[in-house]
């Protein structure tokens, strides 16, 4: 294959970035848009994300930042965005391609002085078409791997009758849950999600930690950004919101989760079970193929919340992997493991 080139993203590719993701990849997805990664203001993250050419085609883009400290500079995948990593165009899938991006990357890194890379992948669940070769060639040039596991369901192998799927616990909840006078719907006003969002909040409280976007920023989601991608739905006893949860829609594939709550003084009323129940059952009258409940997993995939995933588990759903892969270089490392032939 031709040489490709390594391009730092410029605002002026932003058309032309963000329609290789959405429409030429295999893997992209509107959380690797400039549209998306735009929301963050200036100064928040250094970025540097590259585009890798052939000729005057985009074969790949790495939405990426830089950091440095004491072990130098680092090239990171967006640390603003769930995934990063290679988002690899349809036409360039192969294996001379593939090979020349790992070649071409490495050249880049050591070209510019990076000590590290990290590259979170695309989850095979959001992805158009398989990209497992890069997993190889990712092996190949010595990357090391890390994982979180992350459950969801396949409305193709799940039962019509959603509560049926569930485990005996799960299911026990959800009938008490509807003994309770609890009704579902959509948020369609800012007030409602300002609502959602006091509840997230004060759950998030006790894992002592916060959400990772601002109302500002969800509210900025739901009127301008993302009207296509993101919404919100509640749990209500009477006028009281006792749960709720932030949807993104990837396409028809993947109606994810990405934040769900429930106030934690009514938690006798089952709302959780309740909850899951009727975003499951929304996803399927939509036409999904799957539903995400996300990640269960803390500190970069080393610490199992074995309860959450537990609770998960109840709702009939299955496994899944995003993987994270490191490369630490340093001169001793270059000079004596190049990559595998």
């Amino acid at each position: 294959m031709d040489n490709i080139t390594l391009v730092k993203y410029e605002d002026k590719y932003e058309k032309a970035w963000d329609r290789f993701v959405l429409e030429e990849s295999i893997n992209g997805t509107f959380l690797q848009t400039r549209n998306f990664l735009n929301y963050h203001p200036t100064g928040r993250f250094e970025d540097h994300s590259l585009m890798l050419m052939k000729g005057n085609n985009i074969i790949a883009v790495i939405p990426a930042n830089e950091t440095e400290d004491g072990g130098g500079k680092k090239l990171i995948s967006h640390m603003g965005s769930t995934f990063g990593g290679i988002v690899l165009g349809k036409h360039y899938k192969k294996i001379e391609e593939a090979g020349a991006i790992l070649d071409g990357l490495d050249d880049y890194l050591e070209d510019n002085g990076f000590s590290s890379i990290t590259l979170k992948m695309t989850s095979r669940l959001y992805a158009e078409m398989d990209s497992e070769l890069l997993d190889y060639f990712l092996f190949l040039h010595h990357y090391e791997m890390t994982c979180e596991v992350g459950y969801a369901v396949d409305f193709l192998r799940y039962g019509q009758d959603i509560p049926s799927n569930f485990n005996s616990s799960r299911r026990r909840g959800y009938k008490n849950a509807l003994k309770q006078n609890l009704s579902f719907k959509m948020l369609t006003s800012d007030d409602e999600v300002s609502e959602f969002y006091t509840i997230l909040s004060d759950n998030m409280k006790k894992f002592d930690t916060v959400p990772l976007h601002t109302l500002d920023e969800l509210l900025e989601f739901k009127n301008v950004r993302l009207k296509e991608n993101i919404a919100f739905y509640g749990v209500y006893l009477d006028d009281c919101m006792v749960a709720g949860s932030m949807v993104f829609r990837f396409g028809k594939k993947v109606f994810h989760t990405q934040y769900l709550a429930a106030n934690q003084n009514m938690l006798s009323l089952y709302p959780s079970e309740f909850l899951y129940k009727n975003l499951i059952e929304t996803a399927r009258e939509e036409g999904f193929e799957k539903l995400s409940f996300g990640t269960s997993t803390l500190e970069h995939g080393t610490i199992l919340n074995k309860s959450l995933a537990q609770f998960k588990e109840g709702f009939g759903t299955f496994e899944y992997v995003n993987r994270t892969y490191t490369k630490i270089r340093s001169k001793d490392y270059e000079n004596n493991a190049k990559p595998l032939r």
